[in-house]
């Protein structure tokens, strides 16, 4: 199992890329940001000096969208980025949340996602697309290769992840909800003549190592607010049925509102409706040990990758933590002699 991070793009730019430095020294193998261009600063910028601070950590959006990012820019991008640095890039995308809801803008629509999925996958590794009526290339990305990772809660979108993402993001850690979702992926896949092996799964979620667990939920409440937004959707779309596990739904019957100024932050007054279960099971609190039970718990779901969300009051030591006693005991060992 690979072990990313991910992080918000606050100022200083300069810390974010010394974190990302780190993070590589530490034995992470991907570096995330948010991409939420009014809320933190503009990721895409970093990605470059992250890379060329860096030899090789693989650098994406968790998450960008086909709303505030016209896909075929998006695809220059990251195809640019490959072409100075090496296929050391990869997409994840999704409807679309913060950056959106910040301009009073919404989340595009499933068909439009799968479209954006698919024109990306082609256009960002070298191949023709029709946009617009029009036939058109990257003609200097032939060698590019990146991935597009899709991110998903509610039945539709992981069916089209299933389909044609590249891989798939589950943004929290809940054993039961993680087998569930990547069972409806798999299906997908499977249904749509592919080979469900072959779409990478991805846990992220908020990792605090610590034996104060009662002041680590606090530090991560703010995590089940952010969910809550895209259960509510999911809920407004299909009902508190629909398919959907009652452990996603019935915390969010208290959410009286989400104010985005404290989005991903510890000190969001907004997330009182989030009990502690919900926390510990969407979080992965505690000592060493937990982490570790936890993680080949996950792994043993088929989960290639989790990915560290570093917001909270100790991400030093967490970091740390990770490197020097966590990655090396749930990453793959190979034997010199077998």
């Amino acid at each position: 199992m690979d072990i990313g991070v991910v992080m918000q793009c606050n100022p200083p730019a300069a810390r974010v890329i010394d974190l990302a430095r780190r993070a590589e020294t530490y034995g992470f193998s991907h570096v995330w940001t948010f991409d939420s261009h009014i809320l933190w600063q503009e990721p895409y910028v970093i990605y470059s000096q992250i890379l060329n601070a860096t030899r090789k950590v693989i650098v994406g959006p968790m998450v960008t969208n086909p709303a505030t990012r016209d896909v075929t820019v998006t695809a220059s991008v990251f195809a640019t980025l490959n072409e100075m640095y090496g296929d050391r890039t990869v997409i994840g995308i999704g409807r679309g949340d913060s950056a959106v809801r910040v301009t009073n803008g919404k989340p595009v629509s499933v068909g439009d996602l799968r479209d954006a999925v698919v024109l990306l996958k082609d256009m960002v590794n070298g191949r023709p697309v029709d946009y617009h009526g029009n036939s058109i290339r990257l003609p200097w990305a032939r060698d590019s290769h990146t991935g597009v990772w899709v991110a998903a809660y509610g039945p539709k979108v992981l069916a089209l992840t299933g389909e044609v993402g590249d891989g798939f993001i589950l943004q929290l850690a809940d054993p039961s909800i993680a087998e569930w979702t990547i069972k409806s992926v798999r299906e997908a896949a499977a249904a749509a003549g592919r080979n469900p092996d072959d779409v990478k799964i991805c846990v992220a979620a908020p990792a605090y190592v610590t034996d104060d667990v009662a002041h680590a939920r606090d530090q991560l409440r703010w995590f089940g607010g952010m969910v809550g937004n895209h259960v509510a959707d999911i809920v407004e779309r299909y009902g508190s049925g629909g398919g959907v596990p009652q452990a996603l739904t019935d915390y969010i019957k208290g959410r009286k509102g989400y104010d985005y100024n404290t989005h991903g932050k510890a000190e969001n007054t907004h997330t009182d409706f989030v009990p502690d279960e919900i926390v510990d099971r969407f979080c992965i609190i505690g000592p060493v040990e937990e982490h570790i039970r936890r993680l080949q718990e996950l792994k043993a779901l088929g989960v290639d990758q989790f990915a560290v969300y570093l917001q909270h009051d100790d991400n030093d030591r967490t970091m740390a933590l990770y490197g020097e006693k966590i990655i090396p005991a749930v990453r793959d060992v190979v034997l010199a002699k077998t």
